[in-house]
């Protein structure tokens, strides 16, 4: 675990001077009075923005509270708290945790909220809450990627003022443990919980910082866009009024993967009780709270937990039903939703070394479809290289590529539209069925970093959508920054980008942004269409029919109900 310092919390920050950093309050420290309490936070006159850092909205989830559903607060205080720098994250394992050099605790169930100067009780701005993503095993609200401050300045310059609130939650099994013992007592799906409960928080103590309880949204990419969904889905698609309206990246209400049973998650369960002795207990789950929570994160740090499917999964409490299923009943939160992917999500899914059609229909027998079906799915994939992705691979992998596979773009596309292209037409497709609001759309930038064989993948589109265009957090040993050596094109796409969803946030459509002469059409059954981010065009967006890869997404879209379980 790595102590938080100066220089990190400078770094996240954007341009702080240091002394606006001081744990001490100062005369000129904007100051908030929640239901437990006050804090001051910080003050950025570049930005002319408030800070306010690491809220608790939750007991700490340690002790006999590990692996129990977050408790709301149960305590007030009269002094003046500090709310100037980030909280420990929620313990997660992987190069977001390690790279950033996050401190990490059990305890991190924390909000910050990030608002324009100025801003009283009863201004009632529009608020968009940020989920992170990371695979539920790793990620963090203090994660200088989701900087706030930039789409936070864009919109004031839009004269759409909004606040942002970034939440933590539980992950890996701090927030995703499964299987029999879990289930039955009813403590699944944790991480989603707490994401439930923060969002109760804001109704209860935004108004406080000048934002409008009834004009929230929720706002994800990837594990994160999942958390958006599963509050969709919970509770049978039962409607808390916790926001109007949702955006979804690279994620949603379907699920990714193939939806386990708890029995048939139980063996990864059990994995873990034996390697913390705590298998023989009359109670192991008990015991796993016992353990201490170093030895407990080795553990959970180690090849024990290899391959496990951390995620949300259905508990009959939270979750009642499978996602595409409950999704087609119209059990869901019918709220409007902005809900996109990027054009090749399959090469950061797709798995190396395909060489062969029979190791391509291996490779879809393992999720789920029979040989007959997975036969037919070859066909609407075929091994042809000029209609694979990505499109910027000119041909097949040789050389140093060679380990990709000889059908790299083949299972790229599979497995692309599998994890991401299907559940997002899904969506769509349902939304409009049921007559909601929504809008889709279709992200195709390569930025600094990317290679050609990896093409515009996944995540490449949050730095556009929160204006990060100074790379912050992305210097370091896995990442580059993605606009470095790049054109104008890509400063006014990401200005475009970041627009068009605080338009979205502020006043449910993307097409008030004030920068774009193109208009975002909503996506209906009679028509279809996406709206596409490609620096490659002339004004940087263009509208096109949702057609491609239609038989083959179809094909998959109609199994993944039975076939696939998702």
């Amino acid at each position: 675990m790595y102590l938080s310092n100066l220089s990190y919390v400078l770094g996240c920050l954007p341009l702080l001077a240091t002394a606006a950093l001081s744990k001490r309050q100062n005369s000129t420290a904007p100051t908030v009075q929640v239901l437990n309490g006050s804090y001051y936070g910080v003050h950025s006159q570049e930005y002319s923005q408030d800070y306010f850092l690491g809220i608790p909205f939750a007991r700490p989830p340690v002790g006999d509270l590990r692996f129990r559903p977050p408790q709301s607060l149960n305590t007030t205080f009269n002094d003046t708290r500090n709310a100037t720098e980030y909280s420990p994250a929620c313990i997660g394992y992987g190069s977001d945790t390690w790279v950033l050099g996050n401190y990490i605790s059990e305890d991190c169930l924390t909000v910050n909220v990030i608002r324009p100067e100025g801003v009283a009780p009863g201004t009632n701005l529009p608020v968009g809450v940020w989920i992170y993503g990371g695979g539920n095993t790793n990620g963090g609200n203090s994660d200088p990627r989701y900087n706030a401050s930039f789409i936070v300045r864009q919109s004031v310059q839009m004269r759409a003022p909004m606040i942002v609130v970034q939440l933590n939650y539980r992950l890996q099994a701090w927030g995703f443990l499964f299987g029999n013992e879990v289930v039955e007592s009813g403590n699944a799906n944790l991480g989603n919980r707490d994401q439930r409960l923060a969002l109760q928080w804001v109704q209860e103590n935004i108004a406080a910082f000048g934002g409008d309880p009834s004009k929230v949204t929720i706002w994800g990419e990837s594990a994160g866009a999942s958390g958006v969904g599963m509050q969709l889905l919970a509770y049978g698609g039962r409607n808390d009024n916790l926001f109007r309206a949702a955006i979804v990246q690279s994620g949603g209400p379907v699920a990714s993967s193939r939806l386990l049973t708890p029995s048939q998650w139980q063996p990864y369960y059990n994995n873990i009780t034996l390697a913390a002795g705590c298998s023989n207990a009359t109670d192991t789950l008990a015991c796993l709270r016992t353990i201490p929570t170093d030895t407990l994160s080795s553990i959970l740090n180690s090849t024990v937990t290899t391959g496990f499917p951390w995620g949300p999964q259905v508990d009959n409490d939270f979750l009642l039903a499978p996602f595409t299923a409950s999704l087609q009943a119209g059990n869901f939160v019918r709220v409007p939703i902005l809900t996109g992917r990027n054009h090749d999500e399959g090469t950061d899914f797709a798995p190396k070394g395909i060489n062969t059609t029979d190791q391509f229909l291996a490779n879809v027998r393992s999720q789920g479809p029979d040989n007959a079906t997975a036969v037919t799915i070859a066909a609407l994939y075929p091994d042809i290289p000029a209609i694979g992705i990505p499109a910027t691979l000119d041909g097949r992998p040789t050389g140093p590529l060679a380990s990709y596979g000889v059908q790299w773009k083949r299972i790229s596309s599979y497995i692309g539209d599998l994890r991401q292209h299907v559940p997002r037409r899904i969506v769509n497709q349902v939304w409009s069925k049921y007559n909601v609001t929504n809008y889709s759309y279709h992200f195709n930038v390569i930025p600094n970093g990317a290679g050609a064989w990896l093409g515009s993948g996944h995540f490449r589109e949050v730095a556009f959508v929160f204006d990060n265009t100074d790379g912050l957090g992305y210097k370091n040993v896995v990442a580059v920054n993605p606009f470095e050596g790049k054109g104008e094109e890509f400063f006014l796409l990401a200005r475009l980008m970041s627009r068009m969803w605080v338009s979205f946030i502020t006043g449910g459509s993307p097409n008030d942004s004030g920068v774009s002469c193109v208009n975002w059409p909503e996506y209906t059954l009679e028509n279809p269409r996406n709206m596409v981010f490609d620096v490659n065009v002339t004004k940087l967006a263009y509208v096109e029919p949702d057609t491609y890869r239609a038989e083959g997404i179809q094909y998959l879209a109609d199994r993944f109900a039975d076939v696939y379980n998702r």
